[in-house]
């Protein structure tokens, strides 16, 4: 099977030969990929404002996208600690579970050098629950043959995030008094992953408890 490419009113068009009854594989892949290439992932300030009801019921749905965030608690669970530093956030939003992964692991990395793997407990103190949902359309050449523009515009699952309320606990960092600056650091250092401003706060256990 052969095919010809021939030049016809400045376009190239591919004929077939007489023999030949199917497109061949490697040019249908190609112009498959061309027409249905989709745009990368969305900026977080798509999903950061709290315009929709919940939607939650994954039993409704046909696939969620796995969560990103693999540990919830980091450090030395049993330990005991003096001092508790509290990541929190300014503004009622959604925060999404690739954010969250990104602060969790930003933090873990800073305050894990400075007291060792045994010096500190983190916690993430929310979970994605929300499903995130965006009706994809598709870009490129011929991208205009396959969209079907606004027709079933509810969307599909492309992710998940965390909708927060105002002053509402993102993290929590448990440390020796002598590892507080290095703890606010680390705190610091997750609130730059997350799309709204954040406040750290500083609650003495030991007092608390007495």
């Amino acid at each position: 099977m052969s095919v010809r490419w021939v030049m016809a009113k400045g376009r190239n068009h591919i004929y077939r030969s007489l023999e030949m009854r199917q497109w061949p594989k490697a040019v249908a892949t190609s112009h498959a990929k061309q027409v249905m290439m989709m745009a990368g992932r969305k900026p977080a300030r798509m999903y950061r404002q709290i315009k929709s009801q919940s939607y939650t019921r994954r039993k409704y749905m046909g696939g969620v996208p796995h969560n990103r965030i693999t540990n919830f608690e980091l450090g030395n669970r049993k330990g005991t600690f003096p001092m508790q530093l509290n990541l929190l956030a300014n503004e009622a939003c959604q925060i999404r579970h690739t954010s969250l992964e990104a602060a969790r692991i930003a933090a873990n990395r800073y305050i894990q050098k400075k007291t060792g793997t045994q010096g500190y407990f983190l916690k993430v103190r929310v979970y994605p629950h929300e499903v995130l949902r965006e009706n994809k359309l598709a870009t490129g050449a011929g991208a205009d043959r396959v969209s079907s523009g606004m027709r079933h515009a509810f969307g599909k699952a492309v992710g998940t995030a965390a909708r927060v309320k105002k002053n509402q606990i993102l993290m929590s960092l448990r440390v020796n008094r002598a590892n507080i600056e290095d703890a606010k650091k680390a705190l610091w250092k997750a609130g730059l992953k997350i799309s709204t401003p954040c406040r750290i706060d500083i609650l003495d256990i030991e007092e608390t408890a007495e």
